[in-house]
């Protein structure tokens, strides 16, 4: 299977990225997903993008700890990281509303990913975890995207506690999540519904639109290269090297 792949029907794109490993997201995917939206967001043909993951388990693990592990000098770290801010800041800066659709767990940049999004629509059991802490770094590039979704607090637990799942009730009460359904059926046929209305309405007003609601964000595209540099560093500690070496043991 390719990494990302990416198809228009009717106005409506969907993106698709995949990983064997729960959909993470090594440097190669991120740099294509970023590509991809930034594609379709300037393509005159698209009036909506869906944002999905392959298979019908985890939406997305975030980062890829095979990459991770081989980091070895902050530039590297910077780079990787970097990969993230752009993908978060191709979201949004695209000037089409973005569907996500979140079929199962979300870890770390997944939940980044997922607060990106203009509108998520998840199933019972997408739960979601911000795990970065506990490897010795921080969700210092998806933090601003998932702070604005769900607010401060709400952030502040999930980066402290970085061990414990809070379930797809959680993510919609606090608002990461617009919609949580029973099963995959009646997510698919949500999003459908959504896309397609989407997809007939007029495109300069939902550009505006979502101007609106991504305002005084414009500086994003240097912070989040500032919180790449954080991750970079941190992850060059002895901490995260043992955290993540003992990780992929169990594993």
């Amino acid at each position: 299977m390719k990494n990302v792949t990416i198809e228009t029907h009717n106005g409506i794109t969907t993106i698709e990225f995949y990983h064997p490993l729960s959909n993470s997201l090594p440097g190669k995917v991120l740099e294509e997903l970023a590509h991809e939206i930034h594609f379709a967001g300037n393509q005159q043909e698209t009036k909506v993008i869906i944002l999905k993951s392959a298979g019908d388990k985890s939406f997305c693990a975030g980062a890829s700890f095979d990459e991770l592990i081989q980091i070895n000098t902050e530039e590297e770290g910077l780079k990787f990281f970097t990969g993230f801010a752009y993908v978060i800041n191709a979201m949004r800066k695209c000037p089409k509303f973005i569907i996500a659709r979140i079929q199962g767990k979300c870890v770390g940049g997944g939940v980044g990913l997922a607060a990106a999004a203009d509108y998520a629509i998840a199933v019972e059991g997408a739960d979601v975890k911000l795990s970065e802490l506990a490897f010795g770094i921080g969700p210092f590039v998806v933090g601003p995207a998932v702070e604005r979704k769900i607010g401060t607090a709400a952030f502040s637990a999930l980066a402290i506690d970085a061990a414990v799942w809070r379930n797809s009730d959680w993510a919609k009460r606090k608002g990461l999540f617009a919609e949580v359904h029973e099963n995959i059926d009646n997510m698919d046929e949500s999003i459908k519904r959504l896309a397609q209305h989407l997809s007939h309405y007029s495109p300069e007003a939902m550009s505006e639109m979502k101007k609106i609601f991504w305002k005084n964000t414009e500086h994003w595209d240097v912070l989040l290269k500032e919180r790449a540099a954080i991750s970079g560093r941190l992850i060059l500690s002895n901490f995260s090297k043992s955290a993540i070496e003992k990780f992929k043991t169990k594993a």
